[in-house]
């Protein structure tokens, strides 16, 4: 919504609206979800107007941010895990997102000129200063999930790394974050903003399944991931209503333990 290929701001809020509407109580964002130089939080700014102008209870909504991660403004990402920029990254969302305290706030990508603990212990200061309720990190591999875990002191609530049909490097971290009870919440879970819609077509399991459920590919898709451990989180992106609420409808979809194993060799 905030990056490339971006809606118009009234159909983001109306898709934001539609995913609260179903039921949505987990919304992921960060600092870095925008498109040009000058417009930092143009996603966090977003999601808080669309909070602020829904008609329904929003205490249960957890909003999850991240800080770390930079853009310029010319198209390229870059990393800042300094314990300052961290610091101040996080003020910043804390006034974007009009809280006292963010619900979930995730280091955003490591940055090998920082040493990770410094950068985590940063989230250790945070949640004892009451500015974050949890922590987490994204983009991690197994050694720095135990390493966060560790100096969080056992605080360590999610990762978030990508994973989906086409991208399953991760699944070594899937697997810890189940073994430790730690969330894990795939980003891009359909492949991305330009190949979400060519999901079918690139993965022909997930079609068929998906023909034989009279569903979605994409509805196919996240509910092989919710079934690949109970810790999994999926954290789809939408532009539109329909394909939020399609996403949505992923979590009455079982499949069978066949299909599974099907589309874990697909």
């Amino acid at each position: 919504m905030s990056i490339e290929g971006r809606p118009d701001r009234s159909r983001s809020i109306a898709t934001i609206h539609a995913a609260l509407d179903a039921g949505v109580t987990l919304i992921d964002t960060a600092d870095s979800y925008h498109l040009l130089a000058g417009e930092v939080g143009h996603n966090e700014e977003l999601i808080a107007e669309a909070l602020q102008t829904w008609g329904g209870d929003t205490s249960d909504v957890l909003v999850a941010t991240k800080g770390g991660h930079l853009r310029p403004g010319d198209g390229s990402w870059t990393v800042d895990g300094s314990p300052k920029h961290l610091r101040e990254a996080v003020e910043g969302s804390l006034k974007r997102l009009g809280v006292d305290a963010i619900g979930l706030y995730q280091y955003h990508r490591p940055d090998n000129t920082v040493p990770y603990a410094d950068s985590v212990g940063v989230l250790v200061e945070l949640l004892d200063a009451g500015k974050i309720r949890m922590a987490g990190i994204s983009n991690a591999n197994p050694d720095q999930i135990r390493e966060a875990q560790d100096v969080l002191g056992g605080r360590l609530v999610s990762v978030q790394n990508q994973y989906s049909p086409a991208f399953r490097s991760s699944q070594p971290e899937l697997d810890l974050c189940a073994e430790l009870g730690i969330a894990f919440l795939p980003w891009s879970p359909l492949g991305g903003i330009a190949r979400a819609g060519e999901l079918g077509d690139r993965f022909g399991a997930f079609a068929r399944i998906a023909a034989a459920h009279h569903v979605s590919p994409q509805q196919v898709t996240l509910a092989w991931e919710l079934a690949q451990a109970p810790v999994v989180i999926p954290i789809p992106g939408a532009s539109r209503p329909e394909t939020i609420r399609d996403s949505l409808r992923a979590a009455e979809l079982i499949l069978g333990p066949e299909e599974i194993a099907e589309l874990d060799a697909a």
